[in-house]
């Protein structure tokens, strides 16, 4: 058994109060920020991969050391799958071979999306699992839906699914997926039942941790019309 996770702990009791404003901002918003360089060559890198694949992707955003990558490629042998984590430390951990349909890719995963977008990518699949919360109040700005890249990562479609330990960010994720695309999915507890997809997933278990689930079917890019802002 793994050692005991924490709790997140937050002096929010519910969403925050700021969130409608800041996801509005980032639709109505023009990114002006260009892309790393080292981010803008592993994305080549990604799509000359991608290219000889021949088969639907599967996205797995903050991939973290890679465990869920290559379960996901187990898991989906007829699809791709790209890990993607800013961490050449974390996607170095030895967690056995990898599979011919699974690559990692060391990038900021913020400019990774972007050029995603740009390059007409259309997931199948496209995984948000754990943890980044960013819990203090001050810091939603920083949560994947308080952040100008959510309308590109809604942008992008597929089948978007999120994971967490903290239920108001899963909410809050649900009301900004609602703001953007007149839909809102339904936030649920959640029990992998053993199958563990990253290491998050199994201490938090252990740990006693009540765990989040979330599931949109974003379609081929559907929602675009009501994102002005999703294009880069």
């Amino acid at each position: 058994m793994q050692a005991a996770s924490r709790t997140i702990s937050s002096s929010q009791l519910g969403p925050h109060q700021d969130l409608e404003r800041r996801v509005l901002r980032a639709r109505d918003g023009e990114w002006r920020r260009p892309s790393a360089e080292h981010t803008r060559l592993a994305f080549a890198q990604a799509e000359r991969w991608l290219a000889d694949q021949h088969r639907p992707l599967i996205l797995d955003a903050g991939c973290g050391v890679g465990l869920s990558t290559r379960r996901l490629a187990q898991r989906f042998p007829d699809h791709a799958v790209i890990g993607v984590d800013r961490s050449e430390k974390r996607l170095s951990r030895d967690h056995g071979a990898i599979g011919d349909n699974a690559l990692l890719v060391r990038a900021d995963l913020v400019d990774f999306w972007r050029l995603a977008r740009e390059a007409d990518w259309r997931p199948a699949r496209h995984y948000l699992l754990y943890p980044n919360p960013y819990p203090k109040s001050t810091q939603l700005k920083r949560r994947w839906h308080g952040h100008p890249v959510f309308p590109t990562v809604l942008a992008l479609g597929g089948r978007l699914e999120l994971r967490s330990n903290w239920s108001i960010y899963v909410s809050e994720f649900a009301m900004a997926v609602e703001l953007l695309t007149g839909h809102r999915p339904a936030p649920r507890e959640f029990d992998p039942a053993g199958e563990f997809l990253t290491p998050f997933e199994q201490k938090y278990v252990e740990s006693g941790q009540t765990l989040w689930w979330l599931e949109v079917d974003l379609g081929a890019g559907r929602f675009d019309a009501h994102m002005a802002g999703a294009r880069p």
